[in-house]
């Protein structure tokens, strides 16, 4: 299932030039259409797991098309100097709907015989709203076809930027909970309990983050992120084998929620992009081609990872995370903006 669903993310500056005559608001709006109804005929229209995949396809290329937009929109709305504290207010806000979400389906399920097709039925409602909402705002200028698939010299330390999250993302988001599971033994419960509290928290700290964004800069964020991120895989890879059973399962839990409040980061790489955009019409088309890009290392890690882990054990893939990450400090020192 991983290939597609994470193909999209590949496939989306192909998409995005292929709607170059939408704004970006149009664009956005066409993206969750294509949420809206994906999720829909995956619950009502899967007679089969072949059937379901091409819904799950068409899902995920709405999902991924939204990513690089909900960025540069938050980034359009945001008055001088404060982008940062624009895009944590948003992620915030998003975390708060992501735990009432995740309540909903607890509760809904555990008590109230909630089953699948009605929750698909809610999400297409929700998708859709998001739709019509975001149809009724003002719409932007589109960009010319001719700026689509432009790579500028002057963003190459932003692509190699996409490059080390994109092989640092898949590490958290695959190989992270398969530690939890099979390394420690947890069950579906405990990482539920422990996406709602890096949720609860958030909602704190990512417009905490936007703000330090605003006012310490890019480069200290980013390379802040990169010594936790050391720590961070470390404590992943070798707990168990300085400390007890009970503590590394302790040790491993506190990375996991660390873990996903350092994924915040990503405001940082795109509030550096608006900052040394050539133009400001190149700000929403190098978001979109640094998910591409990144999308292209997160799924080559992805069977790198599960090589490694095989060969010689889960400890080196979270070493080779720490080597990653290495780089990226090196890497982010390089940040300078006007």
């Amino acid at each position: 299932m991983e290939l597609p669903r994470e193909l999209p993310g590949f496939l989306v500056i192909f998409i995005s030039a292929l709607l170059f005559f939408l704004c970006s608001r149009s664009q956005a709006f066409v993206a969750n259409l294509l949420c809206a109804f994906g999720i829909l005929l995956i619950g009502f229209c899967s007679p089969g797991f072949s059937i379901m995949i091409v819904w799950l396809f068409i899902f995920s290329v709405g999902q991924h098309l939204l990513l690089p937009l909900s960025q540069s929109i938050g980034m359009e709305l945001a008055s001088d100097g404060k982008t940062g504290k624009r895009l944590g207010q948003f992620s915030a806000l998003a975390n708060v709907s992501a735990i009432i979400g995740s309540l909903s389906i607890f509760i809904g399920f555990k008590y109230l015989n909630l089953n699948f097709r009605v929750s698909y039925a809610v999400a297409f409602v929700a998708f859709l709203t998001v739709a019509i909402l975001i149809f009724m705002m003002q719409k932007d200028q589109p960009y010319a076809a001719k700026t689509k698939f432009k790579l500028r010299k002057e963003y190459k330390l932003y692509y190699w930027l996409n490059i080390l999250y994109g092989t640092r993302k898949q590490i958290f988001l695959t190989f992270a909970p398969w530690v939890l599971v099979t390394v420690f033994r947890q069950k579906t419960q405990v990482l539920a309990i422990l996406l709602a509290i890096g949720g609860v928290i958030g909602i704190f700290f990512k417009p905490m983050l936007g703000k330090a964004i605003d006012k310490l800069g890019e480069r200290f964020i980013l390379t802040a992120e990169a010594v936790i991120l050391v720590f961070v895989c470390i404590g992943y890879g070798f707990a168990r084998v300085v400390f007890t059973e009970t503590a590394a399962m302790f040790i491993a839990f506190t990375c996991y929620i660390i873990d996903q409040m350092l994924m915040s980061v990503s405001m940082a790489r795109a509030t550096y992009l608006k900052k040394i955009a050539v133009v400001p019409e190149d700000v929403a088309q190098t978001l979109t081609m640094g998910v591409t890009i990144d999308h292209i290392f997160s799924i080559s890690v992805a069977l790198l990872g599960g090589f490694v882990w095989i060969k010689w054990g889960y400890q080196y893939v979270f070493l080779l995370g720490a080597i990653i990450a290495v780089i990226n400090f090196f890497s982010a020192l390089r940040v300078k903006t006007r």
